[in-house]
């Protein structure tokens, strides 16, 4: 579940960013005008983002309505109708950008990570994100992670140590890294970043229980599985696309960790359209 405060400093940051010293648009419409009207999807998506466009509105005008006919997680088709509104005229002028914004490009994320968990199906395999986030929305993008099937990796820097070939170069070894890291952080997760069957062979050898395999092609892939025999978990990364991914899962790893969840989308065709009075 997402923290409120993270959804409220979103909003916060994005109206202040369109709105500036104020909506000249908008004072076009007389005050006291009301208007209903709707949000329409134009293309399949699975939604994602409710949270934060309800806020959106809500920030400009306490008095805006909104139904909503769906919810995070659904698949909608094109043509489907999201939600009603109702309220200022002007305030729902004012919103309208920012709540699609973050309906867009969350509904993008979530959209994108259910292709690749519907890939997957069958398999052990489970799909991760990564740190590859757009900056300033990385809960949020988290958040639409998991709208979509798929599963958080680290938050950030702080909450596991991941291990990787800097950390382990600069350390002299995966033993050495590995060493330093229980003993500095003995409470967090931490996983293992290794490139060679040799690397994965020391990391298991000091107890390491979350491995990534960076870059392994699928033949590397297997014979990691079978060396590890349920060990560790084992993360694959690197060269993971659409048409990579069934078999990278078909050899036993148990996560699939992707950036272009977060990084590589475009945004999803949404529009708020007003009723005829």
């Amino acid at each position: 579940m997402i923290d409120p405060q993270h959804i409220a400093d979103d909003v916060t940051r994005a109206l202040e960013e369109d709105i500036g010293s104020g909506d000249v648009s908008a004072r076009l419409i007389p005050i006291e005008q009301e208007n209903t009207g709707r949000i329409i999807a134009r293309e399949d998506c699975v939604l994602a983002g409710l949270a934060w466009a309800e806020a959106a509105f809500r920030r400009v005008s306490n008095r805006i309505q909104i139904d909503w006919l769906k919810q995070d997680g659904d698949r909608v088709a094109a043509n489907d109708v999201l939600c009603t509104l109702s309220g200022p005229a002007r305030a729902l002028l004012t919103a309208e950008r920012t709540a699609l914004n973050f309906l867009q490009t969350l509904s993008a994320t979530a959209t994108v990570t259910r292709q690749y968990v519907d890939i997957v199906a069958g398999t052990q395999a489970h799909i991760l994100d990564t740190r590859k986030t757009l900056p300033g929305l990385r809960h949020a993008q988290k958040y639409a992670v998991t709208c979509g099937g798929g599963l958080n990796h680290r938050i950030g820097l702080y909450d596991m140590v991941l291990l990787k070939e800097n950390h382990i170069m600069a350390a002299g070894s995966i033993t050495a890294a590995v060493q330093a890291s229980r003993q500095i952080h003995p409470d967090l997760p931490l996983e293992v970043e290794v490139e060679t069957l040799a690397q994965l062979h020391e990391a298991l050898s000091i107890g390491v229980d979350r491995i990534l395999l960076d870059n392994f092609d699928l033949d590397g892939l297997r014979a990691a599985v079978v060396l590890n025999q349920g060990r560790a978990k084992l993360e694959a990364s690197g060269n993971v696309d659409l048409t990579t991914l069934r078999a990278i899962a078909e050899t036993g790893v148990d996560f699939i960790s992707i950036g272009g969840l977060t990084k590589h989308i475009r945004a999803i065709d949404l529009s708020l359209r007003f009723d005829h009075p």
